[in-house]
């Protein structure tokens, strides 16, 4: 029998009707609950995470680029070329050294070295990311520590596998479709469609990683239906690249980061670079959240 103070069963709504609120409403309990569970805070340690899984894994793609050995170099520098139109212009001559050290380098045991690293820093800023998200949904941690390190390394190898597979989508896409279009005598066409479908699905991938945190992280017993894309993930997603962007040109106009900080500097800008990538990911959780409880509440309220 159903308690008298519990809402019956009903069909998980969307996430996209916002709970029942209003954007204004929406963006006072999200500053409320950013304000209240230190979200500042907290993605400043996620970009020192972020830090430490950056390298390892850009080895495991310059290594990877030994696969394709006539087009090794060639691969490298259009990886240099997406990253030269996100990152601030320091932080990428920071980067391209890197990248230039590891490929000069590599080899398959540093690629092993490369996949341990990366991928234990990468868990370890998912755990943090689920910590994040207990609080934004006001749960408990009652799993056990082993459970949750191994969800975070589950995460971690299936959210790497996305977005490598949409780093080489964009990276040597273009080769397999003038080969497909080619081999079925429809190159043209098959280019054309290709370029068109490529960053969408690019974009896709990284909301899809969003989301399987988003579900999967927090210790939540009864969850909403699956969204492909939330309103937390695309929130995330957009706002870091318009962020990214924006950052690119206050640095061109305003960089006083080397005044500051000397040599250092393009360390400096990385670090606040993937700091916006943090920040952005957990505000991004907590919209996620503030609609997933004032759906709930709109549900007991109508019972009542």
């Amino acid at each position: 029998m159903t308690s008298p103070h519990t809402p019956p069963a009903k069909q998980p709504k969307s996430l996209w009707n916002l709970g029942g609120l209003t954007l204004s409403q929406l963006c006072r309990r999200v500053l409320d609950e950013v304000v209240a569970n230190n979200v500042v805070g907290r993605a400043a340690e996620l970009a020192f995470f972020f830090l430490f899984a950056l390298f390892p894994l850009i080895l495991i793609v310059v290594t990877s680029f030994g696969l394709f050995a006539a087009d090794r170099i060639e691969l490298q520098n259009d990886l240099l070329s997406y990253f030269a139109d996100l990152l601030p212009p320091t932080a990428f001559q920071l980067l391209k050294t890197v990248v230039d050290e590891l490929a000069t380098h590599a080899s398959s045991g540093k690629l092993t070295f490369g996949i341990v690293s990366g991928l234990l820093a990468v868990s370890a800023g998912i755990d943090s990311m689920i910590c994040s998200l207990n609080l934004a949904h006001h749960v408990r941690e009652t799993r056990s520590r082993i459970k949750v390190r191994a969800i975070a390394i589950g995460l971690s190898l299936l959210i790497s596998i996305l977005l490598l597979a949409g780093l080489f989508m964009v990276l040597t896409g273009n080769r397999f479709a003038s080969w497909l279009g080619a081999a079925l005598g429809l190159r043209p066409m098959s280019v054309v469609v290709w370029k068109a479908i490529q960053w969408p699905g690019v974009i896709f991938f990284v909301l899809l990683s969003c989301g399987l945190i988003y579900r999967l992280g927090p210790n939540l017993t009864q969850r909403r239906r699956w969204h492909w894309v939330s309103p937390g993930g695309a929130f995330g997603v957009f706002v870091w690249l318009g962020a990214s962007y924006g950052f690119r040109m206050y640095l061109h106009f305003f960089n006083h980061f080397s005044a500051a900080y000397g040599s250092l500097g393009a360390v400096m800008i990385l670090m606040l670079w993937l700091y916006l990538f943090g920040l952005a990911y957990l505000i991004g959780g907590e919209i996620n959240a503030v609609i997933e409880h004032a759906g709930g509440e709109a549900d007991f309220s109508e019972y009542q």
